[in-house]
């Protein structure tokens, strides 16, 4: 499986046309000032996030090109993968959410959630089966055990 376009562009992309929809269809301002400043903590944990996943997969000695994850060598399972499969897009997501609160305008939260589904049927679902195909009994326990986005399977 290959994918063509990296999240990180598809994030830029979604945050732009957050922008957009903010200065040309601003519908209702929420949150208000001085609220909305709470989206920069939002935007700086996302990248927190997604920066730890990034380090998780360097220490490990494994790809972190999500475009080829046929080319992952071992399946990280600790750090910031104990509570999401997907730290990465997590962390992605964060920053598009805390960007929506800092623009302070309803019209951006369509985004969010188109983000979250182009992402997991682009990206998401393709690694996951190609992460079956690799590791086998051992991403499916992992799988089982730990959410696609956020949270422990109980």
């Amino acid at each position: 499986m290959r994918t063509c376009i990296p999240p990180p562009f598809i994030m830029f992309f979604s945050a732009a046309l957050m922008w957009a929809l903010h200065r040309w269809l601003p519908l209702l301002e929420w949150p208000g000032r001085p609220w909305n400043r709470l989206g920069g903590l939002i935007v700086a944990a996302g990248i927190v996030v997604s920066a730890s996943a990034f380090m998780n997969f360097k220490r490990a000695g494994t790809t972190v090109d999500p475009r080829d994850p046929g080319k992952a060598s071992r399946l990280v399972t600790g750090g910031v993968f104990r509570f999401s499969r997907n730290p990465m897009y997590l962390g992605l997501l964060l920053v598009l959410i805390g960007w929506a609160l800092l623009l302070g305008s309803a019209s951006v939260w369509v985004v969010p959630p188109l983000f979250v589904a182009g992402i997991t049927h682009l990206q998401i679902i393709p690694e996951e089966q190609a992460l079956v195909r690799l590791f086998g009994d051992e991403y499916l326990a992992y799988r089982r055990g730990v959410a696609r986005w956020f949270g422990r399977i109980r």
